[in-house]
């Protein structure tokens, strides 16, 4: 992860609907999509990905509507 750019924030393990969930940091969205790639290319794992947003990046959305 690190190679491309990326880093691991936490592992958590969780009770519900999901077993683990690991949360990373990437600078960019290609970078974030590589790193998934990567983690999937095995079929070990199933992933889904939620891109958030800082406050203010979301207030900086919203403003140009």
């Amino acid at each position: 992860m690190a190679e491309a750019g990326g880093s691991m924030v936490g592992v958590y393990v969780t009770l519900g609907r999901y077993d683990v969930v690991e949360i990373f940091e990437a600078p960019d969205d290609d970078v974030a999509i590589e790193i998934l790639m990567k983690l999937n290319r095995y079929g070990a794992e199933h992933t889904e990905t939620l891109r958030a947003f800082t406050r203010e990046e979301a207030e900086e959305i919203v403003r140009k509507l």
